[in-house]
């Protein structure tokens, strides 16, 4: 589980076929900040651009890790098998820590298109297109992860091609992840709120006779 509160920025230093077919995937190195890898094990969690992987080798004094995509995930994921991609990093929550941002369980939903990313002020607008089956979960005042980083959705669009959502970025966030290399047509990692996953599958049952408590 995770948070979207980001705790690093870093980069696919390089990528490795896993096999010759398209069904085999890549192994990943990936580039850390440094000391960022300090308190980090074999098996370690960590969610890449909001997409939870494992780590199978590190080298803390190099500042790099190695994870292994399957193809599944790279079909389902964004921008995530490219050499120099740049990728908000956050290691798993731990039972003691704070939680800054919504709960995030690191499985990404969909793939968004970036429609908008303009300073106004001193904030950011970030607008982004989400598939129209991502549409039922995304309200006013609710939570989407974008790329890993926990944002709140100021406005909704329902359209033909599917929702816009808009959203604000204050500076802190344009600086310390990597939303700040987005643009127009930019590829973007999306998961939905969990409490909207389940309150619609709640909903969606409709049980053919009402429930009777055990005898």
């Amino acid at each position: 589980m995770f948070t979207g509160i980001i705790t690093g920025v870093g980069r696919i230093a390089a990528v490795h076929d896993l096999g010759r077919s398209l069904d085999h995937g890549k192994r990943l190195e990936i580039s850390t900040p440094a000391h960022y890898l300090d308190d980090v094990g074999l098996g370690d969690s960590i969610a890449l651009n909001g997409a939870c992987m494992t780590v199978i080798a590190f080298d803390a004094a190099q500042n790099h890790f190695s994870i292994d995509i399957s193809a599944e995930s790279l079909d389902k994921t964004a921008e995530l098998n490219k050499i120099g991609t740049t990728l908000n990093l956050e290691k798993a929550l731990r039972p003691n820590d704070r939680l800054g941002g919504h709960i995030v369980s690191g499985h990404v939903d969909g793939i968004g298109s970036v429609s908008q990313f303009a300073q106004i002020g001193e904030s950011w607008l970030l607008q982004v297109l989400a598939p129209p089956a991502l549409a039922k979960y995304l309200a006013y005042k609710g939570s989407i992860t974008v790329n890993g980083v926990s944002l709140t959705v100021n406005r909704i669009e329902d359209t033909p091609q599917g929702c816009v959502v808009s959203i604000n970025l204050i500076p802190h966030t344009v600086e310390n992840t990597a939303l700040g290399s987005l643009k127009a047509g930019s590829a973007v990692n999306l998961e939905i709120d969990t409490v909207a996953r389940y309150v619609e599958r709640m909903l969606s049952l409709q049980p053919s006779a009402p429930l009777k408590a055990p005898e």
